[in-house]
C-alpha cells in the first residue's frame, strides 16, 4: 500500500458512499520528534484544523493518522506533535511485514515482544491523555501465531480503543489464505472491537472474513484499489440485500484518469507513471481487463502514451463511476 495511498487516493476512494474512515501512509518515527512538514505531507488534510475544519476527505470521511516505531519516548513525542496539528485519531501499525521496516525495529518486528508492544501502544496512549483515540493494527504473529492473542492484549492493555488485526503472520505476508478464524479467537478474549482484515476481495470475502472472525466491520487495503468500488458494494448490500453490477473497466480507467490528473499537478511524469502502474497492478489479480491492459503498457514510461492505453474503449467511464455513487 505504501507509495498509492495518499491524499489524492482517499478523495477518490471516498467519492462514492461505503468507506466510514481512512489512515495515512505511516509516519516512520526513529528517535526524534518530526516537525510538522513531515505529517502534513503525509496527511495533507490537517492543513484543514487551521482553518476550523474537520481532518477529513472532501466528501466528509474522517482521515486519521498512523505512526510507525518502536522507541515509547520518541512515539510519544510525535503523538503530541501530531495532535497539536489536528489529528483527529493516531492509528499505531505493528503489521508492516516489509523486511527493511522490520530489520530497522518497525511495524511487525514488535510482534516478537508483546512487552515492547505494550510499552508502545501506552506511551501514546499516555501522550495522547484522551484528546484523541489511539487505535493499533497487528497481524497474527512474527514467524508464527504463538504469539497473536498476547499481542492483542498487549494492544488493549497499553490503551488501544480498538485493533485492527490482519489475517496472517508477518512472515506468510500477503500469501493466501487469509486465516479470518484466528481473528475471531482473538475478539472473544478482548474487550475493545476487533477489526478484520486481509483479502477481502468481493462481497463473498466480505461476508466470509465476518462470518469466520465475528466481527462487525472489516478493514479493505488492497482490495479497494483493486476495486475501488467495493466498499459501495458492500455499503449498498448492506442497506437493500441486493449486488450492484461488476465493475468494468470503463469506471475503473476513469478513476485511474482522475488520479493521474492530481497527481501530476505536483509530480514529475515518471513518478506519476510509477504511481499509475503500481496501483493497475493491484487491479489486475481479480480483472482480466486490468490483467491485459498492464501486460500491454507494464513498460511504457511516457505518461500519455500510458494514460492513451489505459483509456475506456467506450466514452462512459465517468457517467459509470457517478451512477454507481446515486445508487449506493
Amino acid at each position: 500500500m505504501e507509495g498509492v495511498i495518499d491524499a489524492h487516493t482517499r478523495t477518490l476512494l471516498t467519492a462514492c458512499p461505503g468507506i466510514d474512515w481512512t489512515v495515512t501512509e505511516f509516519v516512520r518515527v526513529v528517535d526524534a520528534r518530526l516537525p510538522p512538514r513531515v505529517f502534513l505531507k503525509h496527511c495533507p488534510e490537517l492543513a484543514h484544523f487551521a482553518s476550523g475544519e474537520p481532518v477529513a476527505t472532501p466528501s466528509g470521511v474522517a482521515v486519521h493518522l498512523q505512526l510507525l516505531g518502536a522507541d515509547p519516548d520518541a512515539l510519544a513525542a510525535n503523538a503530541c506533535q501530531a495532535i497539536s496539528l489536528g489529528a483527529p485519531s493516531l492509528d499505531l501499525n505493528f503489521g508492516c511485514p516489509a523486511k527493511l521496516v522490520n530489520r530497522h525495529d518497525g511495524g511487525a518486528s514488535l510482534l516478537r515482544d508483546p512487552r515492547r508492544l505494550e510499552r508502545a501502544v501506552s506511551a501514546v496512549y499516555r501522550a495522547a491523555a484522551g484528546r484523541v483515540p489511539v487505535t493499533a493494527k497487528i497481524r497474527l504473529g512474527f514467524a508464527n501465531r504463538r504469539l497473536a492473542l498476547d499481542c492483542a492484549r498487549a494492544a488493549e492493555q497499553g490503551g488501544a480503543a480498538q485493533l485492527v488485526v490482519h489475517a496472517r503472520t508477518r512472515d506468510e505476508g500477503y500469501r493466501p489464505p487469509a486465516h479470518w478464524e484466528w481473528i475471531g479467537r482473538i475478539r472473544r478474549h478482548l474487550a475493545i472491537p476487533v477489526v478484520a482484515n486481509g483479502d477481502i476481495w468481493s462481497l463473498e470475502d466480505y461476508w466470509q472474513a465476518r462470518t469466520l472472525s465475528g466481527c462487525d466491520d472489516v478493514m479493505l487495503g488492497r482490495g479497494a484499489l483493486a476495486d475501488p468500488w467495493l466498499a459501495t458494494r458492500i455499503r449498498h448490500w448492506q442497506r437493500t440485500g441486493e449486488r450492484l453490477d461488476a465493475t468494468h473497466w470503463a469506471s475503473r480507467a476513469a478513476i485511474l484518469r482522475d488520479y493521474a490528473a492530481l497527481q501530476r499537478s505536483t509530480l514529475p511524469p515518471r513518478v506519476v507513471v510509477s504511481l499509475l502502474k503500481q496501483w493497475l497492478n493491484q487491479m489486475r489479480a481479480r480483472d482480466a481487463e486490468a490483467a491485459q491492459r498492464f501486460a500491454t503498457l507494464k513498460r511504457v514510461t511516457d505518461l500519455d502514451l500510458l494514460l492513451t492505453g489505459i483509456a475506456a474503449t467506450h466514452d462512459n467511464g465517468r457517467e459509470a463511476a457517478l451512477t454507481r455513487c446515486e445508487e449506493a
